[in-house]
């Protein structure tokens, strides 16, 4: 059965490979074109620091902006493809997700996780019209709906703020100066700790899967506008350093011997402790107690390893057509 599949999967590419070359000599050199194009847009994440456990999951104080140059080069009546630098920043918020008065949130509230992660991506997507155009690049329609797909690599690095002082009954060698920190080489996870159960350090280097919908209007002979939704499926639960289980704060503190701030590594692996959170009630009566330096047992839960992170685009982008240049039969 697996071989017969094989088969007719190859059976349909191979029709599909002779239908495009055959289109392709049907549409002249002529009619291809190319364009470059300016993105101003957003960007939001889902992974496990978001308002609600839900792939629907939105907050607007979330979205974070994003820009990216593009060039795309239509080689088919409904087929282009395109190429792209986007520069964009994710973050998530325990605080600002987390509501007092949700019983459901109490505990990702107490948990206290924060991030913001800068993410330069470089893609390469088909893009697949749904009116198609045959004539000259003059005489494109003038509003065309899309869809895309491709994939894409990228560099991330996620990092966290602290703030001197917000942990109670310190001493000053136990503390960490202010300022935004690189978690990726801490292992806020136990990453580095020789020995235990702990995972591997992630890549900041990951692939992604990028698809979405959009539609394109023609301004004029050489400018189109196009709006655009696009999801990136990404195959790390990392975007926000937040994946399996809280470490055992002694083995980050003494046993991690790749870590490039161990201090740092125990304080920005668990913000539970932080001041600032008295008691607050439960909607079913039960008062919850954060207090100065508590801290989250070890093996507990700290995020959702079965999920991979997403991140999400929307954006407008100005392209213009540059002409085609055509070289002119010689007669002899």
């Amino acid at each position: 059965m697996k071989r017969l599949c094989t088969l007719v999967l190859l059976f349909v590419f191979t029709l599909t490979l002779v239908a495009i070359d055959a289109e392709a000599q049907r549409f002249t050199q002529r009619k291809r074109y190319g364009s470059i194009g300016l993105t101003l847009g957003a960007t939001n994440y889902f992974g496990d620091i978001v308002p609600e456990p839900d792939f629907t999951s939105f907050r607007f104080k979330s979205t974070r902006p994003n820009v990216g140059l593009s060039y795309t080069y239509r080689y088919f009546p409904r087929v282009s493809f395109r190429g792209a630098f986007h520069w964009g920043r994710i973050m998530g918020d325990d605080r600002l997700s987390a509501s007092l008065d949700e019983g459901e949130n109490a505990g990702r509230f107490m948990r206290n996780l924060s991030f913001r992660n800068d993410i330069k991506e470089l893609s390469a997507v088909a893009i697949i019209d749904l009116f198609e155009n045959r004539q000259t690049y003059a005489r494109r329609p003038d509003f065309v709906p899309y869809g895309f797909f491709g994939v894409a690599v990228f560099h991330h690095n996620p990092k966290a703020y602290y703030e001197s002082g917000v942990r109670e009954g310190l001493s000053p060698d136990q503390d960490i100066p202010t300022g935004w920190y690189e978690l990726q080489p801490l292992g806020t996870e136990g990453q580095y700790v020789d020995g235990g159960n702990y995972p591997d350090p992630y890549s900041r280097v990951q692939i992604a899967i990028p698809f979405g919908l959009g539609v394109r209007y023609k301004l004029d002979r050489n400018w189109d506008l196009n709006i655009e939704i696009g999801w990136r499926k990404t195959f790390t639960d990392y975007l926000d350093d937040a994946s399996g289980s809280f470490a055992n704060k002694a083995d980050l503190l003494n046993n991690n011997s790749g870590s490039e701030n161990p201090v740092a590594a125990t304080i920005l692996h668990d913000r539970s402790g932080e001041s600032g959170f008295a008691t607050f009630p439960d909607p079913n009566g039960t008062p919850y107690q954060i207090v100065p330096g508590f801290g989250t047992p070890a093996n507990t839960k700290r995020g959702n390893a079965s999920d991979d992170d997403w991140y999400i685009t929307t954006g407008i982008t100005l392209n213009y057509i540059l002409t085609p240049r055509i070289r002119s039969p010689k007669f002899r």
